[in-house]
């Protein structure tokens, strides 16, 4: 396990590594460079645009730049924005709350209600419930996240008036109540997808365990139903969608960026959004790099639980 764990260890880093030379080396080949922004205004002057690189280290040569951007990563120090010079680590990771509570309360979610349906589908196979659910994934996988947020808004903020149209507070209100008010729509917008892909996910592994000799076993020694199905089937059936939950976090991320930016939700997502627009490549590269981070990590953190379930997993790695 030792082993099993150091490789996967390595492997990230090459790969967070790989990320930051990628993502730097296209933050300075965009039309303009780091200073787009300001060599496209017509108001900055040339001696302007030679002072700005000097106070932000744009004077060197690109590796030495790279150098000195991915020591200060490290280290803490992640430079400053290049709009109001304030420090680009305190800007990140005063949003970084909003967009982790949005996207692990939508992961428990999926996880939730996938697995319960993708369940109760295999079990009801060539059901009424088993075509519909099918059908439900089929629409839910065919059309865009933003969609779903535009819909939902239109629905149950404007007509119905169940729920607030975007932000994470009331102007003037605080408390987990409110805060879970606001938090309904994009949630359940942004599990969507997921519910979707865990629920065929689930069925079709589902379907595998409960047609293997094992189970066959357990039914035939009198358990109940039930107890067949969670303390065999069910846990069995698990396993591959551990690594699938790892493998789909880079597209809860990018999902989280588009329901943010729909329900102006103050998370990562909306920073981003805001960053681009306005080419603060600081900023940019720092939540470029976080991102990268979390899904690295969510992918051991899959590939270790997956390692320990599954002990073919460890002996092949080691």
């Amino acid at each position: 396990m030792a082993r099993f764990l150091i490789n996967r260890l390595i492997q990230s880093a090459v790969l967070l590594l790989g990320v930051s030379i990628v993502g730097f080396a296209l933050m300075h080949l965009a039309p303009g460079g780091p200073l787009a922004v300001y060599t496209l205004n017509p108001t900055v002057t040339a001696q302007d645009i030679e002072r700005i690189k000097v106070a932000f280290g744009l004077d060197q040569p690109v590796y030495v730049q790279y150098l000195k951007w991915a020591g200060g990563m490290v280290s803490g120090n992640w430079g400053y924005s290049f709009f109001g010079g304030q420090q680009v680590r305190e800007i990140v990771l005063d949003r970084l709350p909003a967009t982790f509570l949005l996207m692990g309360t939508s992961l428990a979610l999926a996880l939730l209600i996938g697995v319960a349906i993708g369940t109760l589908a295999a079990v009801r196979r060539n059901s009424v419930f088993d075509y519909a659910t099918a059908i439900g994934a089929m629409i839910a996988l065919s059309l865009p996240t933003f969609w779903f947020g535009l819909l939902a808004i239109f629905f149950f903020a404007q007509i119905l008036g169940w729920f607030p149209a975007g932000g994470m507070m009331s102007t003037g209100g605080s408390g987990f109540l409110d805060l879970l008010h606001h938090l309904v729509l994009p949630v359940v917008v942004l599990a969507l997808v997921l519910v979707a892909q865990w629920s065929r996910y689930t069925r079709s592994s589902m379907l595998d365990i409960l047609d293997q000799d094992f189970v066959r076993t357990a039914r035939a020694k009198g358990l109940k139903p039930s107890r067949v199905l969670v303390n065999h089937g069910l846990r069995a059936a698990l396993v591959p969608l551990v690594a699938l939950a790892g493998l789909q976090l880079p597209l809860l991320v990018g999902g989280a960026l588009v329901t943010e930016t729909v329900f102006s939700w103050p998370g990562m997502g909306l920073l981003f959004i805001s960053a681009l627009s306005t080419r603060d490549y600081p900023v940019l590269m720092a939540i470029l790099m976080v991102g990268a981070v979390v899904v690295v990590l969510g992918n051991l953190l899959a590939d270790i639980i997956v390692a320990i379930v599954d002990p073919r997993v460890k002996l092949h790695d080691e």
